[in-house]
């Protein structure tokens, strides 16, 4: 199963909004088979590890990470595959939650006269695809807060100079994570302050995928010539704005090969609750907030963002002007403060990542 769930983390980046799945065929205590899902539409690990077998798999035992499938989507139901190549014994690492699978993979094998195990490594798999779980049983996408910030918190010095906070080990992580996730979001003062395109640049020789990037921006306020409007070619722009925007505006930025959607408002601004139920109706399972101080409070305050990677950099810069990670209004007593769970600490050369679920 440890081989399985190592094999389903290569699919990451190529899989959204399905799941990573890995499968693993054991025979006379030899593995003659190990496939993954590699990418979205494409077979799935069961059908994979079949395709690569070195020998018949007739009354072997599959490892599987997640659930077989048992319903024609894209593919052919895996279940019935299992079925069908005659394996003798499924052990499952998680069952899966989607009301189209849930417990009816198991029971088609079952009903094939199939020994069927269940919840091994269970934990560790749902954090590997805990985008997907969120993705699945809620129709919003799981959203990732990252920040870079010194030791003394800035994200910026008092003249706005950003580049850089972290170290450039930092940086590679972070577009690995822009690989991994559907789409990235920054509130419409980024562009304007930085004009960012948001791609995705891997130092590894494998080719990334750009995330969708989406652009919060209540009055239509984003320059034309902006780079992330004026890129379609390599990724696609969607920029959320309220009815306060101005319509001629909107129409130039369509007419840039970008989409608009219109959001309702909440204090004048994009409504950012019914923007994840807008982007969840339109497939989008995973977000990297990459937004200023202003837009991370408003992101924490209506309760959107699930996880946080804060990156600090063992750098004092200091100033009352100096942007923090969180602006807005904040909380007035200590015990309101947002917490993390699960709290993770790594070295990334003389940085620190602290990542960690959100608590309401």
């Amino acid at each position: 199963m440890q081989l399985a769930y190592n094999l389903a983390k290569k699919g990451c980046g190529g899989v959204n909004p399905n799941p990573l799945v890995g499968a693993v065929i054991v025979k006379d205590g030899e593995i003659i088979g190990e496939g993954y899902h590699e990418i979205c539409g494409g077979p799935h690990a069961e059908v994979n590890a079949f395709r690569f077998a070195k020998e018949s798999v007739e009354g072997a035992t599959m490892y599987v990470t997640l659930e077989p499938c048992s319903h024609f989507g894209k593919t052919p139901p895996c279940a019935q595959a299992i079925v069908d190549n005659k394996i003798a014994r499924v052990v499952i690492g998680m069952l899966d939650p989607n009301p189209l699978v849930s417990g009816r993979g198991v029971k088609l094998l079952q009903e094939h006269g199939i020994e069927v195990e269940s919840d091994f490594l269970s934990a560790e798999l749902a954090q590997m695809n805990r985008v997907f779980l969120k993705f699945i049983q809620d129709k919003k996408p799981y959203v990732i807060m990252k920040t870079a910030m010194t030791l003394d918190g800035k994200i910026s010095s008092r003249t706005g100079d950003s580049r850089w906070v972290s170290n450039e080990q930092s940086r590679a992580k972070v577009h690995e994570l822009r690989n991994e996730l559907m789409a990235i979001m920054v509130g419409v003062d980024t562009v304007i302050a930085d004009d960012p395109i948001l791609t995705t640049r891997l130092t590894s020789n494998r080719e990334g995928r750009n995330p969708i990037r989406i652009v919060v921006d209540s009055k239509a306020r984003i320059p034309l010539d902006s780079k992330i409007l004026n890129t379609t070619a390599e990724a696609k722009t969607i920029v959320a704005v309220t009815s306060l925007a101005d319509r001629n505006k909107v129409d130039q930025i369509k007419a840039l090969g970008n989409e608009v959607i219109f959001i309702g408002e909440k204090d004048n601004r994009v409504d950012l609750n019914l923007l994840m139920q807008t982007l969840g109706e339109k497939g989008i399972d995973g977000i990297l907030l990459e937004g200023g101080a202003t837009l991370n409070y408003a992101a924490l305050e209506s309760q959107i963002i699930d996880e946080v990677h804060a990156y600090i950099a063992p750098k004092l810069i200091g100033g009352y002007d100096a942007k923090t990670p969180v602006g807005g209004k904040g909380i007035e007593k200590m015990k309101d403060a947002v917490n993390l769970q699960n709290i993770h600490f790594e070295n990334i050369a003389d940085d620190i990542l602290v990542t960690g679920e959100v608590v309401y």
